[in-house]
């Protein structure tokens, strides 16, 4: 220590080539690396952290938060650790010759007089603490610090460093541990704590019985300093000294998890991940998630996907209920698992058909036994009603009605309505089949909710996205306008569960064959959500059902949105809401295409219904504020639709004219004998 003081003395206060030698000899410094490895952090919109993840060697150490450390913390730590911080060159001189005299004089050492630059040396090179070659070797490299990083690039170092007991190492990580919570904000006791540790992390460690007292007593050093520089007042100091110590170590945040490991993955060595996850929503989810699975049967586990349709942002994923549970599946997300999505495909097959001009929420449907090739499907309940209203076959999630409304549209027509929307399903041929709208594919609980979503927005698709980024522009619609609010109107009077209030969410519920998987998915006028409970293995649950299972869980979650939930908009201007007697005639009674006519002489086929004009695909240059369409073939009169709303009646030729708008439109003629043509066109220019 003499030595050392000497030295440095000499090298500051000699001569011209005395200083000329040392400013060479702190120049020729070799440094040691400067890059502090830290673990991953997956952040919410807001900046809290929803997971953390250790570096490569299982040390728990963190970057300081963005949003600064709490700035008496920092006064404290300079008040303790090196009051002259801010104005020496890395070296404290005077603390030198103090803790050299003192030791000359007591003969043992009383003092340090290592400078937070001195022990951030110490800390990058994993140096020893007590050798005066180790000394010296720490002097030089914090004065070559100084002079190429500067005070604050110092301190960031030393807080991301400074070692607090176990595979811990920062003041961030710290404070996680022993606080759970950032640095931004500590009280008095906090930070006194959180400054003492570091000189012996292992003995001062308050979690352990054997250290706690020692912990204790440098804690309240600390305060004590603090109270003599004017840093807290004697109030705040006595409050300090009776505040208890933390008795054990904490969790780091370990939110959103599965969604957090996908994400690490694809960002490899990204020291920050944003996302646009809701803090308060995931924790909710979470929350909502284990207690849909607690006292369920063994392995139920549970999914659940919340997302802004106006935007895309998903706002909570819990990809699983048990994380930490490899038995119950907890390292499969869910939310992104193939799964039969049950009946909840149905809403589709009607937007489809509304859209097509085929049917209405009011038309009439047969719930009948009936066999399409060699199929015969049966409702859940095995009985049929007979003829019942679109609306109720919706609402009862009837089985018939629906596969007549597939085989008319064609399964092919579907496949690609499910692909605009946003759902890529998977098949088990080559070729879909009718079974698809009954649950006869695999589709992710993603994919569901953001086919849900385009339905919430009117038809218009929107990508649903977990990290901050600019809106893909709109595709296609994959519905109209009329059509998709024709289904939410239906799908809003289904009776929520257990008593709540109906019209508030658009949902349907599905349950896929055998009770392996159970559905929920819904939204209001902002919000879209999904809800999957089963087994991750797809074995059988017996009992589950979509409306028992999973939709209380989705109602639970809509009322953690509180205030922020919007109501569902009104009906377009151009939605016919009427009662079935005041339809028009084809859409009175859903009469399919190849249906036998009553006996008696087979009647001339007239010529098939097509569109001539606009062409399927054109782009129309508007000059007025109206279209002329023109159709060719079938039996007047013709029935006119735009984007699934009655526009016009023809009672003998097929041409019409209608009012039109810029942008994208579907286009629908319907004879008397129920047969449709369909185009789609785009009109550009116009006012």
């Amino acid at each position: 220590m003499i030595a050392l003081a000497v030295a440095l003395g000499l090298a500051a206060h000699g001569g011209d080539r005395a200083r000329t030698a040392w400013d060479r000899w702190i120049d020729a410094t070799e440094l040691p690396p400067l890059s502090v490895p830290v673990g991953t952090e997956v952040l919410a919109r807001d900046g809290t952290l929803l997971r953390a993840f250790p570096v490569g060697d299982g040390l728990w150490r963190l970057s300081p938060p963005q949003e600064g450390v709490d700035p008496r913390f920092l006064s404290m730590l300079v008040g303790w650790e090196d009051r002259r911080f801010r104005t020496h060159d890395g070296v404290d001189r005077r603390a030198i010759l103090r803790a050299a005299w003192q030791a000359v004089t007591h003969g043992r050492i009383v003092s340090g007089a290592s400078t937070l630059s001195m022990q951030t040396a110490r800390l990058l090179e994993r140096g020893a603490t007590g050798d005066w070659r180790a000394k010296l070797r720490q002097a030089r490299v914090a004065l070559a610090l100084e002079r190429r990083l500067g005070k604050d690039r110092i301190l960031d170092l030393y807080l991301r460093l400074a070692p607090y007991g176990g595979n811990t190492e920062g003041v961030r990580a710290a404070s996680l541990m022993w606080f759970g919570k950032e640095p931004r904000r500590l009280t008095p006791a906090e930070s006194a704590l959180l400054v003492a540790l570091p000189q012996s992390p292992e003995t001062r460690r308050p979690d352990l019985p054997q250290a706690r007292a020692a912990a204790r007593a440098a804690r309240d050093r600390v305060i004590d300093r603090a109270l003599t520089l004017g840093i807290i007042d004697a109030e705040a100091a006595g409050t300090a000294r009776a505040t208890l110590l933390p008795d054990r170590r904490r969790p780091f945040p370990a939110h959103a998890a599965l969604l957090a490991d996908r994400l690490r993955r694809e960002n490899p060595g990204a020291p920050r991940i944003e996302t646009t996850i809701d803090a308060r929503l995931q924790a909710a989810a979470e929350r909502l998630a284990a207690r849909a699975v607690a006292g369920q049967a063994e392995q139920v586990s549970a999914a659940i996907l919340l997302a802004d349709h106006r935007s895309g942002d998903i706002l909570a994923q819990v990809g699983t209920a048990q994380f930490a549970d490899s038995a119950s599946g907890g390292f499969v997300d869910m939310t992104r698992a193939l799964r039969s999505p049950g009946s909840t495909l149905k809403p589709f097959v009607y937007a489809l058909g509304f859209d097509e001009g085929l049917i209405h929420p009011e038309t009439l449907i047969e719930d009948r036994p009936a066999a399409f090739g060699r199929w015969q499907p049966q409702n859940f309940d095995n009985r049929f009603r007979g003829t019942v209203t679109i609306r109720q076959a919706l609402v009862e999630s009837l089985n018939l009605p629906v596969v007549r409304v597939a085989e008319a549209l064609g399964p092919a027509r579907l496949m690609a309505a499910f692909r605009r929307a946003g759902m890529d399903l998977s098949l088990q041929g080559d070729a879909p089949g009718l079974a698809v709208v009954l649950g006869g594919a695999g589709v992710s609980l993603a994919d569901l909710v953001e086919g849900y979503a385009t339905l919430a927005r009117g038809g218009r698709p929107v990508r649903l996205h977990d990290r901050p980024c600019t809106a893909e522009p709109p595709g296609a619609p994959a519905f109209g306008p009329v059509a998709a609010w024709q289904v939410a109107n239906v799908l809003s009077g289904i009776l929520p569960p257990q008593g709540r209030a109906a019209g508030r969410v658009a949902y349907k519920t599905g349950t896929s064959y055998g009770h392996r998987d159970a559905l929920a998915v819904g939204f209001d006028g902002r919000f879209v959500a999904g809800v999957w409970m089963g087994r991750p293995d797809g074995t059988p649950v017996p009992g589950a059902f979509g409306g028992d299972y999973a939709a209380p869980v989705l109602f639970d979650l809509f009322d953690a949105l509180g205030p922020r939930t919007v109501p569902l908009p009104p009906p377009p201007e151009a939605a016919l809401t009427v009662p079935n007697a005041v339809l028009p005639r084809p859409l009175r009674r859903f009469a399919p295409a190849g249906e036998l006519p009553p006996p008696g002489p087979a009647p001339r086929a007239p010529e098939p219904l097509t569109i001539q004009f606009p062409p399927d695909g054109a782009e129309v240059e508007l000059t007025s504020p109206a279209l002329v369409v023109r159709a060719k073939g079938g039996t007047p009169p013709y029935n006119w639709l735009l984007n699934g709303a009655p526009v016009a009646i023809r009672q003998a030729e097929p041409v019409a004219e209608l009012p039109a708008s810029r942008g994208f439109s579907a286009l629908t003629v319907v004879d008397a004998k129920g047969r449709s043509a369909r185009v789609e066109f785009r009109a550009v220019g116009g006012g």
